[in-house]
Formats: C-alpha cells, structure tokens, sequence
C-alpha cells in the first residue's frame, strides 16, 4: 500500500505552474502539498517547517544563480527527494541513473502526468507486507 500522506512541496514563481502541478498530484491521490512562489519562502518553510519533506518539485529558474540547487537538494537532509525541472534553461545536465536516487533533472518546461507516476513509484514504494501471527491459548 503506498503512502498517500508524503509531504509534497512545489516551488514555482507561476501560480499557473504551480496549480498545474499540483492537480498532477491530487489525479494520483496526494492532497499533503504545499506550494511556494519565491526561493526565500522555499527556504522559510524547508528550514522551520517543523518536519521534513517527502519530495520537492522546483522550477530551476527560481535559484537564479543565488543557490546552488543541486548541492542543495543532495545535501539538505529536511529534503527526502527532489525534482528540478526547467533544468535546460538553468544548464543543469540530466544526471546518470547512479546519480538520481535524490535529486532528479528534467528538461521539460513542467514535469507530465507520466513523470509524476515514474517518480512516485520510486519514492512512494508500497510497503511490503509482513504476516504477524498471535497464538492463542
């Protein structure tokens, strides 16, 4: 069974982006989502947002040169997963599958429904089941 409470953030400067994303995640059934429109909200929320978050969703045009968005998606460890799209425009390189278990780059000016998918089933892997046997005497 997956887990449909994971704690989504999507950081765009574009409401229309955002919202585009966002209904993305409510179609697979995650509604824990927070969206953000400028690097120092991002920032706020993932320093003392009060627990960490499952996956972010960034537009790579949003660091502008301030940040380096790959270091610190690898390295923050309030931030499970990441996914940096709009990476072209930024000159981030599509990084090796060996490379990706945290932080993906896409292309892509908005990640799809199918990215979505591809990236929940790694992140968002059910559970496997384990029997528990109770005796009773």
């Amino acid at each position: 069974m997956s887990t449909k409470s994971l704690r989504i953030l999507i950081a765009d400067e574009q409401h229309f982006n955002r919202m585009k994303i966002e209904r993305l995640f409510n179609q697979l059934d995650y509604f824990r989502i927070a969206p953000v429109q400028s690097l120092e909200e991002l920032l706020n929320l993932v320093e003392y947002g009060g627990e960490p978050f499952d996956l972010l969703v960034i537009n790579a045009g949003l660091a502008r040169g301030k940040l380096n968005l790959l270091d610190w998606c690898r390295d923050n460890d309030l931030l499970a997963h990441a996914l940096i799209f709009d990476g072209q425009r930024a000159q981030l390189p599509v990084m090796a599958a060996s490379d990706r278990h945290k932080v993906q780059v896409s292309h892509a000016l908005l990640p799809d429904l199918a990215t979505i998918q591809r990236l929940m089933a790694i992140i968002d892997r059910p559970l496997p089941f384990v029997a528990t046997v109770i005796s009773v005497r």
